[in-house]
């Protein structure tokens, strides 16, 4: 008698937003999972502006992370877009997963601001709690505090502790995620990474290099736009292969323009050829990178700029 087959579990695929307050671990969450350095990572605040798509497909699901811009007390108008981008994008979600730093809690208390994140989730969503940077809480009676906290706030799909730097965690919160998604078929080819085009993530890693190379006021001051992308033509014949960018560092005060150079030019220089080699590993052949640097004064809370530089209003695009 022929033993009978197991009855292979059906395909999911939805998507995922990944909120919460800044410099909780998101974005080193999202590329811990990819396995990829997709988002851009800092120690500033506010590094993710925009909602950044992660696809991981496996043989059971496909996952759609969407990085969110952590959420905070919005000062400007960029500010503001930022909070409605991650809010906008938890609403629009199939699931939630809501990240917060243990390390940050207080004698396992919970931050105020962690709160209010947790009373703004929508409440028809599933969210899953993750709990990060368990690798800096040495007392594991911290730890059992700070969840208990939070599961009093609100009930979660699932309450999952990692270590984003580390990956550990990551592999359970994905079964849990899993979960939580809706049958169906794959949303995006399975080899696809993201639906933002290359163009952007080259910007971004240029803001990237800017970022971990100043201090202060500057790096909130800064965006990046491509002004020119040329693309090898395939028809050309040569051993040479070479991608040309021109790119514009926009600063918010004229004094900041030459910190960005630097003297004799070094500053730039250096972010250049840092942002260069990343590059080259995302088009996929040599990169030759043409940066400038202008003062747009005041280009963060005017609502004309903000677009120009490529900060849409969240409320009018759709996940």
């Amino acid at each position: 008698m022929a033993a009978k087959k197991s009855k292979k579990a059906p395909f999911r695929a939805g998507t995922i937003a990944l909120v919460g307050r800044p410099n909780v671990g998101k974005s080193t969450l999202l590329n811990a999972i990819l396995g990829e350095r997709l988002a851009i990572v800092s120690h500033h605040p506010q590094t993710t502006r925009d909602r950044i798509a992660g696809i991981l497909t496996t043989d059971d699901a496909q996952f759609v992370f969407q990085d969110t811009p952590g959420l905070h007390a919005a000062k400007s108008r960029l500010g503001k877009r930022m909070n409605d981008v991650a809010t906008g994008t938890a609403e629009a979600c199939d699931v939630i997963v809501l990240v917060v730093d243990v390390s940050a809690a207080a004698n396992a208390e919970v931050r105020p601001e962690d709160t209010k994140v947790v009373a703004s989730l929508p409440k028809d969503r599933p969210v899953v709690l993750v709990v990060n940077k368990i690798d800096r809480v040495a007392e594991k009676a911290k730890l059992i505090e700070v969840l208990a906290s939070f599961g009093a706030m609100r009930d979660f799909a699932a309450v999952v502790p990692i270590s984003a730097k580390k990956r550990d965690g990551v592999d359970r919160l994905l079964k849990e995620i899993a979960a939580q998604l809706p049958e169906g078929a794959a949303l995006y080819p399975p080899d696809e990474l993201s639906d933002k085009p290359v163009r952007f993530f080259v910007a971004e890693l240029v803001r990237e290099q800017v970022l971990l190379r100043t201090r202060e006021e500057v790096p909130h001051g800064v965006a990046v736009t491509i002004d020119a992308y040329e693309e090898p033509s395939p028809k050309r014949k040569t051993a040479k292969v070479v991608t040309k960018i021109k790119l514009t560092v926009h600063v918010a005060k004229d004094s900041h323009k030459g910190i960005i150079i630097g003297q004799g030019g070094q500053m730039l220089a250096a972010i250049g050829t840092a942002a260069r080699r990343r590059a080259e590993g995302l088009v996929g052949s040599q990169v030759h990178l043409d940066i400038k640097v202008k003062a747009t004064p005041g280009w963060f809370d005017d609502d004309a700029r903000l677009l120009d530089l490529g900060y849409a209003d969240p409320k009018r695009a759709s996940v």
